[in-house]
């Protein structure tokens, strides 16, 4: 029973692994996992600006797949949010140090628009000038682009020889007040469309071209456009679009799932990113078809250990109950003892297995008492023996020992010899002399005075006995030899 406690101590813990180990498997895809931060499922606010997929603020990146700093959302939507109330993005190069930032003003989501507008613009109320470029070069780790059909541009000159821009059929245009300075020294700033080759040879210094809004009000020859005009067309700023449509056959099935696209630093395709937090090379398990699955999984696989846990205990209690444990039992020290004290005397023991091997599995039945069924068998050289299994036993064998001690010391013509007898477990057999001359009466009234004692009998050598009268048969008929054993 020791190794039954041991058992039942390791139960748990198998059928604890069982579990963990199907609840693993219930996935079909064998997905990894990602660090779920970096897609977040609500909007973020910075400011007066959501912030939600395809855009994805700049410090939310990690390793995904052994790409490192991969992010979810579109290549160049990163949003940078200066002490949580300034959204910025960079244009114009991959750092800091070749790219500018924007404030990002406005996001519509459904026409996949962004509102910018140069911080130099919005922080110089009085003279706002630009002194660089606005440009936006579509690029595998930039997905913005500027549209012709929502912008204009306006071109900026400084240090011009001029006073004023002389415009055919238009009034004159007068330098920015706030810009210009002594001779030589003029700003001017104009539309892009209207005529500007004169100030191309009078102005020294690089043209600055800043896109504005399509519908901003550009009026060069209104008085007030060289100090307020073209400052509230800077203002109003710009809008870029990214571009969708650049994405890949595995990013869009991604989205068609519910997930969402992660890239690497190169503007690659890495991986598809669940919201439950595993990946997938293309496409998420929707939420409830994914839960139900999980659930059904971890249920399979708890029952699975059931059952298992099942199997174990009844194997163990039937390898228990016909003695095929490795470990010896209780009543193997008093069958020991037995076999000792007897001798020459005792029947051989043999096991449950040898039972069953010599009736075959008890294929003949000769007849049933009422401690149990005889069967017929053969031993290995060919002796036929009658095996009587006890049946309804109890209690812890000594009883039985007893009772085989007893048979096998008893040697007379008109019982058969008890040759062998089996206790393993629960199974209790014994295993007699076939006789298969009929019943026992015509046998023994025949043979009587011819048959001498085969065994020997313990008390000759004590003291001479008288010797043995052949027995008159009895009146009533016997039953058959074999049911000799139920005595």
């Amino acid at each position: 029973m020791a190794a039954f406690r041991s058992l039942r101590r390791r139960l748990p813990l198998a059928l604890l692994l069982a579990v963990c180990v199907a609840a693993s498997r219930s996935d079909p895809s064998g997905d990894d996992f990602y660090n779920r931060s970096i897609c977040k499922l609500q909007p973020y606010r910075c400011g007066e600006v959501n912030i939600t997929y395809p855009f994805y603020l700049s410090d939310d990146t990690a390793d995904v797949l052994g790409n490192s700093s991969s992010y979810c959302g579109y290549p160049g939507l990163a949003i940078d949010c200066v002490d949580d109330e300034y959204p910025t993005i960079q244009l114009g190069g991959n750092s800091s140090n070749t790219g500018y930032s924007y404030n990002v003003t406005d996001i519509d989501y459904p026409t996949s628009t962004i509102y910018l507008a140069d911080p130099d613009v919005l922080d110089d109320a009085s003279c706002p000038r630009v002194d660089h470029n606005v440009t936006v070069s579509p690029s595998p780790t930039l997905w913005l682009n500027l549209s012709d059909y929502t912008v204009r541009y306006l071109l900026f000159f400084a240090n011009c020889s001029i006073n004023v821009l002389h415009v055919p059929n238009q009034s004159d245009i007068n330098p920015i007040a706030c810009a210009s300075g002594s001779d030589g020294d003029y700003s001017f700033v104009i539309p892009s469309e209207m005529p500007h080759q004169l100030l191309l040879q009078m102005c020294s210094q690089q043209v600055i071209l800043v896109p504005v809004l399509q519908n901003a009000s550009l009026t060069p020859v209104d008085p007030q456009w060289s100090t307020s005009g073209y400052r509230d067309a800077l203002k109003q700023g710009f809008q870029l679009q990214w571009d969708s449509d650049r994405k890949t056959e595995r990013c869009a099935e991604c989205e068609g799932s519910n997930g969402r696209c992660g890239y690497n630093r190169s503007g690659e395709f890495v991986t598809c990113l669940c919201a439950d937090g595993h990946v997938s090379d293309h496409e998420c398990t929707k939420g409830s078809k994914r839960k139900k699955a999980i659930i059904a999984g971890i249920l399979a696989g708890t029952l699975s250990s059931l059952l298992f846990l099942c199997l174990v205990i009844l194997t163990f209690f039937s390898a228990y109950k016909y003695g095929m444990l490795p470990f010896k039992s209780k009543d193997e020290p008093r069958i020991e003892s037995f076999l000792q004290k007897n001798g020459n005397l005792h029947p051989k023991r043999y096991t449950y297995a040898d039972v069953k091997r010599m009736t075959r599995s008890f294929t003949e039945k000769l007849g049933q008492g009422g401690f149990g069924a005889v069967y017929r068998g053969s031993l290995h050289d060919g002796r036929q023996v009658a095996v009587k299994m006890l049946k309804d036993t109890k209690g812890d064998g000594e009883e039985f020992m007893n009772e085989v001690a007893s048979i096998s010391r008893t040697c007379h013509v008109n019982i058969v010899t008890l040759t062998g007898f089996c206790l393993q477990g629960s199974k209790r057999a014994l295993v007699y002399e076939y006789m298969p001359n009929g019943s026992l009466e015509r046998y023994a009234f025949r043979a009587a005075r011819y048959i001498e004692l085969r065994c020997p009998l313990p008390w000759r050598a004590s003291a001479p006995s008288p010797p043995l009268q052949p027995t008159p048969p009895p009146q009533p008929s016997s039953p058959p030899l074999s049911s000799t054993a139920d005595r």
